[in-house]
């Protein structure tokens, strides 16, 4: 692993290992890494994992009773990959293994439904375009992306929809004096699946605002310390639980550590605002953990 680092610029590392550091809060919908590798043949895999859960039921923006115990949690742990054809292009996917369960209400009766199994693959194609200045360094990409409905359809709760759904991201990143900042702004086109499940199309902002307080060029190992805002707004649908939609903004903090061409990265974000069409569940606070690797 270290003969393959040493064939690379330290520096070229560090930015690859920065971007797939930085973009974790776009794991969501655009897959898998920002930038990394910046070379021509190189490659790069990362295992994350996910989870949310919650039990405090909504109606728009308000808490309301829950007699019934109504409940969420969903597990997933996405398997991502990226290889760089040229600079300029990339091809990426991202594979998810869900594990969930939920509490819903039938003729007034509260009922468990669970199901595991792997979700829908996403395949991406990021276009990018770099500025490396001698203080400072940017990019601005535009990723398209489709997700296929590879995951079943089959139990109460499933981990697919049975859909084929395409994504638009815009993003940059930028990096200068210990400073980063990335923005992506996205658009999810869902169409009609199976089981009458009709979600509603998704908007989206991340950001992501950090400092790089420590490096070492020897072992070429660093931290990250960032903040993270996410907004989402999706329009109202419907899935197997009945009306899903409404619009959610969550922040936390990240930290990210790195050595060689290894990451590590976790991040815990919590809901500030919450707004939901009909009534539902809260999304809940997030916890995302990941593991990465570039050659």
């Amino acid at each position: 692993m270290n003969s393959l680092v040493r064939q690379v610029p330290t520096g070229v590392v560090v930015a690859t290992l920065t971007a797939m550091a930085v973009t974790g809060v776009a794991w969501a919908h655009q897959p898998v890494m920002d930038m990394a590798p910046r070379w021509e043949g190189g490659y790069g895999a990362q295992v994350r994992h996910e989870w949310h859960s919650s039990d405090d039921l909504k109606d728009g923006d308000s808490k309301v009773d829950n007699s019934f115990g109504r409940r969420r949690r969903v597990d997933t742990t996405w398997i991502e990959g990226i290889y760089t054809l040229k600079r300029e292009l990339r091809f990426s996917f991202k594979l998810p293994w869900v594990d969930q369960s939920r509490v819903v209400v039938r003729n007034g009766i509260p009922i468990r439904q669970a199901d595991s199994g792997w979700g829908d693959l996403i395949l991406g194609m990021p276009l990018k375009y770099y500025r490396n200045l001698k203080n400072s360094s940017w990019n601005v990409a535009f990723t398209p992306s489709i997700r296929v409905p590879t995951g079943s359809t089959s139990a109460d709760f499933p981990v697919g929809d049975g859909s084929t759904d395409f994504n638009f991201s815009f993003s940059h990143s930028r990096e200068a004096a210990g400073l980063y900042q990335y923005y992506d702004l996205f658009y999810w086109v869902n169409t009609r699946g199976k089981k009458g499940i009709a979600e509603g199309d998704e908007v989206g902002l991340d950001v992501n605002l950090g400092l790089h307080p420590y490096h070492n060029n020897l072992t070429n190992a660093g931290v990250f310390v960032m903040l993270d805002v996410s907004a989402r707004h999706k329009d109202r649908g419907v899935d197997t639980a009945g009306t899903t939609g409404g619009t959610r903004i969550s922040t936390g903090p990240v930290l990210v550590l790195y050595r060689h061409n290894v990451m590590f990265r976790t991040e815990f974000k919590v809901p500030v605002y919450e707004n939901v069409n009909g009534t539902q569940v809260s999304y809940g606070p997030e916890v995302n953990v990941g593991l990465g690797v570039v050659f």
